[in-house]
């Protein structure tokens, strides 16, 4: 799904549940008509990612040159090496500056593990690349102009920054690790793939949990009310309060991510749509906590390839027969 909309879905309330990959494009100044010509100012884009699923977000900031030096002022880095709060206010610039556009695409665990689980796995990286091509793309079918694009490395960075320059020959590429903190448009990009992916890491709405009064999926727990407390009493008041649920970051190493897998596994099901299921540390959990599924063929049955199969009656397949099936002839 691809569209540009007046508000991207991150900064709703609550945040719609990822049902699918997705592309949103922030809105170009008036500038910008659609059409790339000779006259038009050239652009710059920084291209950089956040996650490795649930979900993975590739994000692309672009400028006009002429707002190259406004960009070195105003604090781009690595968002990485920035505070949660400095990440926000930085958000918060892009509608500051309308020179300043982005584009993110967010890849859903479920179309990740799709493309993974295929009979012909299409990896992570190829889908990475393949999000990148589709950023850079869209901004030109959008009409601009882009002349330079940084992109943060992505395996082996000559081939890549190669790849790149076969595929758009008028742009300029430069493909290096970390890019985000080399480069401010990068870094602006950055920013935009953080805070996009943490707000769905730490309010996503999973459809299996929403509740009839389409309330927000929580966890309960018991909280005493200090108020009803009756210090003669060995009874004490409760109230079920909503606690949101902690995922954690995401990343394996998080202690809050390993208890809430090893809290939230169905050893039927496995798991909800959030969860990725090509990643290696869900496959170690199945493996370790899963119900054993055994299949176990019927050998009263004859198989079904025997009826595709030639029998005696002029090397016809069964299911010729039955079918009422007869040759016509070559065509």
């Amino acid at each position: 799904m691809t569209g540009t909309h007046p508000i991207d879905p991150v900064n709703l309330e609550p945040i719609p549940p990822l049902l699918d990959s997705y592309t949103f494009h922030s809105k170009l100044p008036d500038s910008v008509d659609g059409q790339i010509k000779d006259a038009d100012e050239g652009w710059i884009m920084g291209i950089d990612e956040a996650g490795r699923g649930r979900p993975m977000v590739y994000a692309a900031a672009y400028c006009p040159m002429s707002f190259k030096e406004t960009l070195e002022e105003m604090g781009f880095d690595d968002s990485k090496a920035l505070s949660a709060d400095t990440r926000q206010s930085l958000w918060e610039s892009f509608d500051n500056h309308t020179e300043l556009c982005y584009s993110s695409t967010s890849l859903s665990p479920q179309a990740i593990s799709a493309g993974m689980l295929r009979r012909i796995p299409t990896n992570l990286n190829r889908q990475a690349e393949d999000a990148t091509v589709g950023l850079i793309q869209a901004a030109v079918h959008r009409g601009v102009n882009i002349k330079e694009c940084y992109v943060d490395a992505l395996g082996p960075a000559p081939q890549w920054q190669a790849r790149l320059t076969a595929i758009f020959p008028h742009i300029k590429f430069t493909v290096c690790p970390k890019a985000d903190s080399l480069f401010k448009i990068v870094g602006a990009a950055s920013i935009v793939a953080k805070v996009t992916r943490d707000r769905y890491v730490h309010e996503w709405v999973d459809p299996e949990d929403v509740l009839p009064d389409r309330s927000l999926p929580t966890s309960l727990s018991k909280k005493r009310k200090v108020e009803d407390i009756d210090t003669e009493s060995t009874e004490h008041n409760e109230e079920e309060v909503r606690q949101p649920i902690n995922r954690g970051s995401g990343y394996p190493s998080d202690p809050k991510t390993q208890a809430f897998l090893k809290e939230n596994i169905d050893p039927v099901f496995g798991y909800k749509g959030i969860v990725r299921f090509s990643w290696a540390t869900i496959k170690v959990l199945l493996d370790k906590n899963g119900v054993d599924c055994k299949w176990i063929d019927d050998d009263s049955q004859p198989s079904a390839l025997s009826y595709f199969n030639p029998d005696n009656d002029n090397a016809k397949p069964k299911i010729w027969k039955d079918l009422g099936i007869s040759g016509v002839g070559e065509l």
